[in-house]
């Protein structure tokens, strides 16, 4: 038996953190809205005459109603886990479904697939938010309430259909394949990952999106140039029709193997000239011929056989269920309680996930350069930060901690070869 002072020390330990990263976000939040809004004013010199002083402030203040959005989401989901654990949230739904006298898989499997649906029912009131004030409010969002209520309903079932299945298939290995299960559950998540990458462009994508081919034959064949040049393949080059659920513009590519296809926003075609969309593309094409993609994959994979295997041996420690709220020790308990406080124990290890992810990003960027026109991705990306709204001024250390893609002025000096 574990004394009563470490359980109550791994509970002060979790809020100690938990109040430190909300205090962490919170504090970043507020440096960077001080931060835009004092530079709201005037354009950066470098992007004189190519953005409009209307839509720097414009892009401002879209970044401070999103950073004060953040702020709300940081405190909100902080209360979120209070409840769930110190507040006994789990502890509630544990005791209602053991009530039941079913099978403790049955029980681990309902108790789980509860908590995963009261908490995406808890998320809706900020998406909705999100959605039809602060998107509406500067132009981006053309989701209708309908569409709203249909991609809920195709997102519930595909989580019937994929999530279920999957969640049985995890606690049943928890509770029958011994010592070792963490390893069996990893390598059963590491199978769906990658199914759900495979599947994703021609059967999940699909659900919300219409695919079309791109009709250009022009860029069409400027794009199958730029694949051959660098010895890509693909399975198609399509475009979606993004504009039905917002004006913001993008391009990606999705898949794996030979399920890999290049996809467009419809209104990024809209926006960019067929040179400009080339250099986007070619960006894209470095992650890959970079191995980035890979490279994020093994560490994904790498960091979840780490997290499984300390999950195993918490598994075995009782401080670790008292210390979150919970009583009794459970496979499923210590699924959840592992899920729902990991971002907790993480959170100070976001600024290296970003400066990799960034460093990854001046790389393509190098790579587009050499394959295409580095004024060509410069202009394009100019466009983007304009019609996207994306602030041109952010507090360098809310980037720094945060953003996956270099600040504009870094990112383009860069590309021009300037200091």
């Amino acid at each position: 038996m574990i004394p009563s002072s470490d359980m109550n020390g791994f509970m002060t330990l979790f809020l100690v953190l938990l109040a430190l990263s909300t205090f962490t976000e919170l504090w970043l939040a507020a440096r960077h809205l001080k931060h835009v809004l004092r530079r709201r004013r005037a354009v950066p010199a470098p992007f004189r005459g190519q953005i409009p002083l209307k839509t720097h402030r414009r892009a401002a203040d879209y970044t401070a109603m999103r950073t004060r959005f953040g702020m709300v989401e940081a405190v909100y989901g902080t209360f979120i886990i209070l409840f769930w654990t110190a507040g006994g949230g789990l502890e509630l739904f544990d005791h209602a479904w053991r009530a039941t006298g079913w099978s403790s898989l049955i029980v681990g499997i309902l108790f789980t697939l509860s908590v995963f649906t009261i908490g995406a029912v808890l998320e809706i009131p900020l998406t909705l938010y999100k959605t039809f004030r602060v998107e509406t409010r500067f132009g981006f969002n053309r989701i209708t309430l309908s569409m709203f209520v249909a991609d809920l309903v195709r997102r519930l079932v595909l989580f019937l259909i994929v999530g279920i299945p999957v969640v049985t298939a995890a606690l049943w290995l928890m509770n029958v394949a011994g010592d070792l299960w963490w390893l069996g559950v990893w390598l059963l998540w590491m199978s769906v990952s990658l199914l759900m990458v495979w599947a994703y462009p021609a059967w999940i994508a699909p659900m919300f999106n219409r695919f079309t081919p791109l009709a250009s034959p022009r860029l069409r064949q400027r794009i199958q140039t730029l694949l051959k040049r660098t010895g890509f393949r693909a399975r198609g080059i399509y475009v979606i029709d993004s504009s039905r659920r917002t004006s913001h513009g993008n391009a990606y590519f999705t898949g794996l193997g030979r399920s890999k296809r290049i996809v467009f926003f419809d209104t990024l075609l809209k926006t960019l000239t067929p040179r400009e969309i080339e250099a986007v593309l070619a960006h894209e094409l470095g992650h890959f011929k970079l191995a980035h993609v890979v490279k994020r994959m093994i560490a994904m994979f790498a960091s979840g056989l780490l997290g499984l295997a300390l999950l195993g041996w918490l598994a075995t420690q009782q401080w670790f269920y008292t210390g979150l709220g919970m009583s009794q020790p459970s496979t499923h308990a210590a699924l959840i309680l592992f899920i729902m406080t990991s971002p907790v124990f993480t959170f100070f290890l976001q600024p290296i996930f970003a400066w990799r992810s960034r460093t990854h990003e001046y790389e393509a960027d190098r790579y587009a350069a050499t394959t295409t026109s580095a004024k060509a991705l410069v202009s394009a990306l100019v466009k983007l930060y304009r019609d996207n709204a994306a602030t041109l001024t952010p507090d360098p250390v809310y980037s720094a901690f945060y953003d996956s893609h270099p600040p504009a002025l870094r990112r383009i000096t860069r590309l021009l070869g300037k200091p």
